[in-house]
């Protein structure tokens, strides 16, 4: 895969071959986005858009980043739908400058506060930025508690940080993880990573503040159905999250049976690094987009 994730990075493949990430990603204005979101809410799905960018370093395009998010945080009050943000803090300049991706989350967290919707959520990215993105997190959570923060449970770490963030009365979306790490902080075992994940989800349904469980890993969303019903967890004090584009058939169903769904919807030109992630987690993924090169 790492000579695909190299081509796929390009500029160029990336203007050219958009139509590959289609499925994946809401559109690379904030006009389709919202489009895809309307149709998500007619269904009676959430959503939270993410404007796809990250790795940033350069100041400018770090602002940039931030106006894009603040734009559609407008947008989302424009339209009236049913969608809250997330983010990436290196697209805000958390490898430039800390301080940077504080001030220009700070600002986001105060105009998303005027919605109807008014969270932010944090998205956890490599292992690399994870204290980073934890203590910038911290800090701005201080001054705007509309702030929630994604925790991986592949890292061996994620127990502890889960703790901490129930302390802090803070929301939290648990993943499995989906960036390449090392065996000495993350499990590489896909059983073990299972089994973390339901316990991290038992002591975040039981003891956190609405959390997300995002997962699209069928035996895991019926062990949480399970665990929630066993543990007396209304459907109302959770939600299921979903990608857009993958296994909409089990979002509907989960939405009909009464939980609460909401779908994580990347959107913009810069869609390599999340596609390459897609393609990376599931093989049926890297089938799809063979395919859309020969279909077309």
């Amino acid at each position: 895969m790492a000579l695909l994730e190299r081509v796929i990075a390009s500029p160029g493949f990336q203007r050219r071959f958009y139509f590959l990430a289609k499925r994946f990603v809401g559109g690379e204005t904030v006009d389709l986005a919202i489009d895809a979101v309307k149709r998500l809410n007619a269904g009676g799905l959430t959503a939270t858009l993410d404007f796809l960018g990250e790795d940033v370093y350069q100041v400018s395009e770090a602002r940039s980043s931030a106006e894009q998010t603040l734009r559609t945080v407008a947008a989302i009050d424009e339209a009236g739908i049913d969608a809250n943000v997330s983010l990436k803090l290196t697209a805000l300049g958390l490898s430039v400058d800390e301080n940077l991706a504080v001030e220009q989350l700070l600002q986001i967290a105060a105009r998303a506060a005027q919605n109807r919707d008014s969270f932010v959520r944090i998205d956890m990215e490599g292992s690399g930025v994870v204290d980073a993105t934890l203590r910038t997190f911290e800090r701005a959570y201080e001054r705007h508690k509309n702030l929630g923060i994604v925790l991986q449970a592949y890292l061996h770490r994620t127990e502890a940080d889960v703790e901490r963030a129930i302390n802090l009365g803070a929301r939290v979306r648990i993943v499995k993880g989906a960036y390449k790490e090392p065996p000495s902080i993350a499990y590489k075992d896909m059983a073990e990573i299972r089994r973390n994940f339901l316990k991290l989800a038992r002591v975040l349904l039981t003891r956190g503040k609405y959390p997300a469980i995002a997962t699209h890993d069928r035996s895991l969303i019926e062990a949480v159905k399970q665990m929630a019903a066993e543990c007396g967890v209304g459907k109302d004090r959770f939600e299921f999250q979903l990608l857009y584009g993958i296994r909409s058939e089990i979002q509907h169903r989960l939405a009909e049976e009464g939980y609460r769904v909401r779908v994580y919807v990347p959107f913009g030109s810069h869609w390599s690094g999340y596609f390459y992630r897609r393609l990376a987690e599931r093989r049926e993924n890297v089938f799809f987009a063979l395919g859309s090169i020969f279909g077309k």
